[in-house]
């Protein structure tokens, strides 16, 4: 069985969604790690796959996070990175393209990330 017939759908859009451009934006939320307390955060890229966001205090690749977003329910996420004060997390279940248009349209900033 080749590499591609194993790759899940998750996988897949995934890594399109890597290469997609990010809209600067500024989102106020909370983060949680597991074992941890809840904090202010600030999002600051958001795709359907994923976010990274403001984490003064370190996170650990591979641990389980929780993000809450204004008006919606916390959504699982897996801290993919940690480094300088930022946190790259990739979520447990693909956002809805509904759901991250609806947010983007009320938080969008000026520009594009080139990244």
């Amino acid at each position: 069985m080749s590499m591609q017939n194993t790759m899940g759908r998750y996988d897949v859009a995934a890594q399109e969604d890597r290469s997609a451009p990010r809209t600067k934006i500024m989102i106020p939320a909370q983060l949680r790690g597991s074992g941890m307390r809840a904090f202010q955060t600030v999002v600051n890229d958001l795709s359907l796959s994923g976010f990274s966001a403001t984490a003064l205090n370190r996170m650990h690749p591979g641990s389980v996070c929780w993000l809450t977003l204004p008006g919606l329910e916390s959504l699982q996420a897996e801290v993919v990175w940690w480094e300088n004060g930022m946190a790259g997390c990739a979520f447990t279940n693909l956002l809805s393209p509904i759901v991250h248009d609806n947010i983007l349209a009320r938080y969008r900033g000026e520009g594009n990330y080139r990244g």
